[in-house]
């Protein structure tokens, strides 16, 4: 008799009855179940918030005869049927296998060897309308607070992307700096990159007309790149590596907008005596003498 097999995901906070009642229609027709487990290789997600073991688990608790295995996503469709094939002949070599989804399931993409059958849908159930649902629900137990610990956790540890742009004018004589309200020092225009931005020199472009109002320039050019001692990420794993860009003013008034409080125009001259003065924020200060130095020497 051939063993059954659903491949899904279960990335929800809880076995809707969706999943219920595809896990029990496939268990009253075969005495064997096996559940493949897609895991994404973007651990912490929205779209996969919850790991392998954690819906193992939650399985495993409704159903605790059923077999449950991870099986990895893959860039290609038949690289992944040929590594779901190669699973499952490796827990029952020589056995034959039915492979259960519903509509909008595993089925099209897979082109491996066993039959595959597709299920009615059984309600109405959003796996992402439900994880939106408890996204911002807050509950006062133990468990919850050490579901957040769980889950920072086993987290990649993070690089943010954030962009810095040196505006020159005067043949590069002269580059706008920018301060802020909770320092007293003389700053890059810039900040984070945004997943909406479709390139580094695009999310240059964009904070600096955010903060500054000024969107004619010459185009972005990058200078260096440099990890950032930034206050907020001292003591933490996450880091900040920013991405400087340079370019030539070219016409407009540039004014403070956004979270910068003040914009002037420095001689370059003076730049580096800023620096040795504090006047220059230290998280910039590096970038900005390397900067200097360059340009001078150019001049």
């Amino acid at each position: 008799m051939k063993t059954a097999v659903i491949i899904a995901r279960f990335q929800t906070p809880y076995l809707h009855q969706g999943h219920k009642q595809l896990i029990e229609t496939v268990k009253a027709q075969h005495s064997n179940l096996v559940v493949l487990l897609g895991v994404s290789p973007v651990m912490g997600s929205r779209k996969n918030p919850y790991d392998y073991y954690t819906r193992e688990k939650m399985i495993k608790k409704e159903y605790p005869d059923v077999v449950v295995l991870p099986v990895s996503d893959h860039p290609s469709d038949r690289v992944w049927s040929e590594n779901i094939d190669a699973l499952l002949k490796s827990i029952m070599p020589g056995g034959e296998f039915c492979l259960f989804g519903s509509r909008d399931s595993f089925i099209p993409y897979y082109s491996g060897r066993f039959e595959t059958v597709e299920l009615p849908e059984h309600g109405d159930y959003n796996a992402t309308e439900l994880r939106r649902q408890y996204a911002d629900k807050v509950f006062d137990s133990n468990d919850f607070r050490a579901g957040i610990l769980y889950a920072y956790y086993n987290q990649y540890t993070k690089v943010y992307p954030t962009v810095d742009v040196a505006v020159f004018r005067n043949n590069k004589t002269e580059i706008l700096l920018g301060k802020k309200a909770n320092s007293n020092t003389w700053r890059f225009i810039g900040g984070f990159a945004d997943s909406d931005d479709h390139s580094y020199e695009a999310a240059a472009q964009r904070e600096l007309a955010e903060e500054s109002g000024l969107t004619e320039t010459t185009t972005m050019v990058y200078e260096s790149s440099r990890r950032v001692n930034d206050w907020r990420y001292r003591k933490e794993a996450d880091k900040i590596i920013t991405m400087l860009f340079s370019c030539d003013y070219i016409n407009g008034t540039p004014a403070p907008q956004d979270d910068i409080i003040g914009l002037e125009w420095f001689p370059l001259t003076a730049v580096l005596d800023m620096i040795a003065n504090g006047s220059i924020n230290p998280e910039h200060a590096d970038m900005l003498k390397a900067l200097t130095n360059k340009y001078l020497k150019l001049a």
